[in-house]
């Protein structure tokens, strides 16, 4: 166990599982008091169970929370404050595949369910958050998961893209105005990461894909995600706000694919380009990826309109 977060108080969404579950982890081993928030309560409370044998309960709690409804994160940031006294850290981390198929055949219920999540999750998270440790009058460290996708380079579906460039501006344009009362606003950008939203169970499968996506050469992990996230919650980043810190193996600079990758067309690593997503599915089908929410993926082919 380290000291760099001791008597610090932390959100995490999307913690029951991939990045947020690894961040838990590591903010525990760090001293840190953490809620971890997230959609699928079995997954949650199976891994407060796993926190409690481990001896970590006294540090731990978990609340359902769907991140697109602002009365649930409220809940989840008060939770922290009543548990525990304060809140520190809050990391915005909940995500989901969200909408994919062509632009000209995407519903537009896909599309807004996916930015409700991906980006009016980290704003409801901030917001929250902010008016917390403004409050409290001690600065804190607000971090976002963002994506190399939402960087450029065609890196992921339109829908989750776009919101994740959503992400990157929001830090940018928000930043200044948190920064008088010492909040440090920042974003993580994830590469191809080995979580259970992009294997889907087929972990040892996907492990040579993604290392060969990138000049790296091994696959992302959750455990990379949740260093660069604690570097941004501690002091030692006190002076660092409004970056979004890329970290990806080199795949950005190199460009996907750089030695092989899923599909004829390439990669990114978070999700198969549109040719390759036609070539699977059939030309015209749509859907929405809940991710591990819990809820079903959905697919919708032009027969069924």
């Amino acid at each position: 166990m380290g000291d760099r977060l001791a008597g610090k108080v932390a959100v995490i969404t999307g913690g029951a599982s991939g990045i947020g579950k690894a961040t838990v982890e590591r903010f525990l081993d760090e001293g840190a008091s953490v809620v971890f928030a997230d959609l699928n309560d079995q997954t949650g409370k199976n891994f407060l169970g796993e926190l409690n044998e481990a001896g970590l309960g006294d540090r731990a709690r978990f609340i359902r929370t769907n991140v697109s409804v602002e009365a649930d994160v409220e809940a989840a940031v008060k939770y922290a404050v009543d548990e525990f006294g304060r809140l520190d850290i809050m990391f915005n981390n909940a995500g989901v595949g969200g909408a994919f198929g062509k632009v000209t055949d995407l519903e537009l219920e896909d599309w807004d369910f996916t930015f409700s999540v991906l980006m009016r999750g980290v704003f409801l998270g901030t917001k929250h958050a902010a008016r917390v440790m403004i409050e409290q009058g001690e600065g804190g460290s607000i971090v976002n998961t963002a994506s190399v996708a939402g960087v450029g380079g065609g890196c992921g579906p339109q829908a989750y893209s776009a919101a994740k460039a959503g992400v990157i501006n929001f830090v940018k344009a928000t930043c200044a105005e948190l920064a008088a009362d010492r909040i440090r606003l920042n974003a993580i950008c994830p590469g191809g990461i080995l979580t259970p939203l992009l294997h889907r169970g087929m972990g040892d499968a996907m492990a040579p894909m993604l290392a060969k996506m990138q000049p790296w050469p091994e696959a992302g992990r959750p455990e990379h995600i949740a260093s660069a996230a604690l570097f941004l919650a501690s002091d030692d980043a006190v002076f660092v706000t409004g970056h979004a810190l890329v970290v990806d193996g080199g795949l950005t600079p190199a460009g996907p694919g750089v030695s092989g990758g899923m599909s004829e067309g390439g990669s990114s690593g978070m999700s198969m380009d549109m040719s390759a997503m036609t070539k699977m599915l059939g030309e015209g089908v749509t859907g929405v990826d809940h991710g591990s929410t819990g809820v079903q993926m959905v697919f919708r082919r032009p027969e069924e309109e």
